[in-house]
């Protein structure tokens, strides 16, 4: 009878050469994303690049390539090549796993790689009945088949094993289908919801707060559905002047109060690598921009009140009930980072004060009015990246099944026993065989303390 043709299609995407193509592919794919900066501004690659390029760049959603559409196409199609690969071999498994060993041919066991023969006393039946108690006491639950010669006794452990490989290609499935239902593309073309998950940046001036932030694939406003609030800036430098570490105090503000964070205070430090999570949205400190204003805050210790307000240098202004006045005359810095500022503060009455103050640094200053409490500092706007992203747990589960697999993959195995009881002669005889199918040095070492443990108890 002549052997059905396969469909041509479904042989094409049940290829392993297909398989080996893609990952290739999309692993090159993935390195050029990690060399090309992902996400940032249109004339960023066009000064880094030059026009051609970036044309070239943006025409293949390099930018944002791990949401372009052809990027996600080779993940469906990877996806669909490794469902029909394992489709196509896993019935061949089952069989292979569902497979009845007793119909062996009784001489093919002592032709096994690992087998002992042992001669013993007593009846066929004794032997049968010593044999299968032994391989239960060791955890070998034997099945038996009666035949002309004797008894076939088999066991085995670890059948399932044999599922490892199809097991890690589940999980590759789910954390695909976790980084699609992260993406900003599925969530804006095929849900048509683009808060669902969304990538996107802000920059948050000190004092000030947002409700939204901007998407990186489309620039647009996305709302969080709260608002954040940067307090604090602060970054300190390297003696040459570069920026050493930076962090921001953020709050969340959620119908008009302050958010309780799981560590029970409303004040985050948001530092690199210490991101934030809320409601599913993760805020992460990715840059900072200095400015040429500052942030003062002025405290009035006989009243007890404080007002703040960001003013700019070499300009004169007053406080909200005008009883008193304040500039910056004068500043040093180096680079990007002043040091300290020279202020002048007047009020109604004398001559007014002039003293220099360093950056971020408080001075008490004496009127004849009331004595004031005066701290300035370079303002600072911090700069979050902001991600949404209801696919992660898939991920992560993903990856924690991967392991599980790759585990049963290389470190387990399907291990068989069986043991032929025949009369040779006038002794009874007993076949002792077994196989593994990985792992083989191991199992052999297992075998060979089944069979002396076995040798043991038929002398007693």
């Amino acid at each position: 009878m002549a052997k059905k043709k396969k469909n041509p299609v479904w042989s094409f995407f049940a290829s392993v050469k297909l398989a080996l193509f893609l990952l290739f592919f999309l692993a090159a794919t993935s390195i050029i994303g990690t060399l090309i900066p992902q996400n940032k501004a249109g004339n960023f690659y066009v000064d880094k690049y030059g026009q051609n390029l970036a044309d070239l760049i943006h025409t293949l959603t390099i930018q944002d390539m791990y949401n372009s559409w052809w990027f996600l196409s080779l993940l469906g199609i990877f996806s669909l090549n490794l469902i029909i690969c394992s489709l196509e071999r896993i019935p061949g498994v089952i069989r292979l796993v569902r497979k009845d060993n007793l119909a062996i041919n009784p001489a093919r066991v002592a032709k096994t790689a690992l087998n002992k023969t042992f001669q013993v006393g007593g009846s066929l039946a004794e032997a049968s009945t010593r044999t299968t108690n032994f391989l239960n006491q060791k955890g070998w639950h034997a099945k038996s088949r009666k035949l002309e010669e004797g008894t076939l006794l088999f066991a085995q452990k670890g059948a399932w094993t044999r599922f490892g490989v199809y097991i890690v290609h589940i999980s590759i499935l789910i954390i695909l289908l976790g980084a699609v239902i992260g993406s900003s593309t599925f969530s804006q073309k095929v849900l048509h919801n683009p808060d669902f998950a969304f990538k996107g940046s802000i920059m948050i001036p000190e004092s000030q707060e947002t409700d939204f932030i901007y998407s990186f694939q489309t620039g647009e406003k996305v709302n969080l559905g709260f608002t954040v609030r940067c307090n604090y800036f602060n970054i300190d430098y390297y003696p040459n002047g570069m920026p050493k570490t930076f962090l921001s105090k953020i709050t969340l503000i959620e119908d008009g109060k302050p958010v309780v964070l799981k560590d029970g205070k409303t004040v985050h430090f948001l530092e690199v690598n210490t991101p934030l999570t809320y409601k599913g949205i993760t805020f992460y400190q990715s840059s900072y921009q200095p400015y040429s204003d500052f942030l003062v805050t002025l405290t009035n210790k006989k009243t007890r009140e404080i007002e703040q307000k960001i003013i700019p240098g070499g300009k004169q202004v007053s406080s909200e009930n005008g009883n008193v006045s304040f500039g910056i005359i004068n500043k040093e810095g180096r680079g990007e980072a002043i040091q300290r500022v020279k202020v002048w503060f007047g009020d109604k009455e004398g001559e007014p004060s002039t003293f220099w103050l360093n950056n971020d640094q408080e001075a008490l200053v004496k009127r004849p009015s009331a004595d004031y409490k005066l701290h300035i500092k370079q303002l600072y706007a911090t700069g979050l990246q902001v991600t949404k992203d209801p696919g992660v747990w898939w991920v992560y589960t993903g990856c924690g099944l991967m392991l599980f697999g790759l585990f049963v993959a290389f470190f387990t195995s399907h291990r068989k026993i069986w043991a032929y009881i025949h009369k040779n002669d006038d002794n009874v005889e007993i076949i002792l065989a077994g196989s593994a199918n990985k792992n083989k040095v191991g199992f052999e070492k297992i075998f060979s303390l089944l069979a002396d443990s076995f040798l043991e108890s038929q002398k007693k």
